[in-house]
């Protein structure tokens, strides 16, 4: 069964400026054990809840498989992290999740794409090494609550 690993809601937009000169620290409590979501809007507390240039992508998901052993959502800025579930392939889909809450569907829109910021946080060539593999973009299509550990997950 797939298993959501960990859920992220930053109020604050940390890769800001140049690589080089390192993320800005980490706002305490952005990393959770459920988070609230909401059809069209994202998850609350997040920097892109209700931004209307990220409607399209007001949550982002990353699989777990795609990132070296003990790297989290914190170095790769997804909202959730998800082990036993390839995403990356799921373009154009509805992923609906289920933690015990209730359904949320979420539409798949389009990739999430790694940038140079990965390089810094991650580790050296994780930029590259992500390409194809840095998550995706999604609208969610309803209210609901997704929490830390096992859920099930359907592909429609």
């Amino acid at each position: 069964m797939p298993e959501i690993v960990e859920l992220l809601a930053s109020p604050v937009h940390r890769f800001e400026g140049r690589p080089s000169d390192g993320p800005a620290p980490a706002p305490p409590g952005e990393l959770v054990d459920h988070v609230r979501v909401r059809a069209g809007l994202g998850i609350a507390g997040d920097r892109y809840f209700g931004r209307p240039a990220h409607h399209d992508a007001s949550v982002t998901v990353i699989s777990q498989e795609s990132l070296p052993p003990g790297t989290g959502l914190v170095a790769v800025r997804r909202n959730i992290l998800i082990a036993g579930l390839p995403v990356d392939d799921l373009i154009g889909s509805v992923l609906t999740l289920d933690s015990g809450d209730g359904p949320v569907r979420l539409r798949v829109n389009r990739r999430a794409h790694p940038c140079a910021w990965m390089d810094v946080t991650v580790g050296p060539g994780a930029w590259k090494a992500l390409r194809g593999k840095g998550g995706i973009r999604c609208t969610p299509l309803d209210d609901g609550v997704l929490r830390v550990g096992p859920v099930r997950a359907e592909v429609s």
